[in-house]
């Protein structure tokens, strides 16, 4: 599982258009502000019925989000026992270098600026898919 958690809605729905395009089959959870990014994680609110255990492979997460930032959500995911490993990729159009300084101070594993250009985006989705969802080995659980 992909959890997606971006408040664009163009922005959502280019990612998992690219996911598809790039023969990612993982099912992708998106979620749109950083409240609800963690209320899914720690299955709480709308999630209290999910199951703890089922977390999410990869995490991409907005920088810019409503409700809590992304930097927020990344150090609450760090802080905590069973979510502290969970692989994070920053996936933001934020052009601030502090922004991405931040965030792997806050624990990020990777940062990646959206490109404007389609195909750009494509290729950095399939790349990233390719990298953290088949050639990266993630902690065991």
């Amino acid at each position: 599982m992909i959890l997606l958690v971006e408040d664009d809605p163009n922005d959502e729905l280019l990612t998992l258009r690219a996911l598809k395009m790039s023969n990612i089959k993982h099912e992708v959870i998106a979620v749109h502000d950083g409240v609800d990014a963690l209320d899914f994680l720690f299955c709480r609110n709308t999630y209290a019925d999910r199951n703890p255990h089922d977390l999410p492979q990869l995490i991409l997460l907005d920088i810019k989000l409503p409700k809590m930032d992304g930097l927020e959500v990344l150090r609450h995911l760090r802080a905590n026992q069973h979510t502290h490993l969970l692989p994070v990729v920053i996936l933001s159009s934020s052009k601030e270098d502090e922004d991405l300084i931040e965030a792997y101070k806050n624990g990020a594993n990777s940062c990646l600026r959206k490109p404007v250009d389609f195909t750009q985006f494509m290729e950095y989705i399939r790349q990233l898919g390719l990298y953290w969802l088949q050639l990266n080995e993630a902690p065991p659980k």
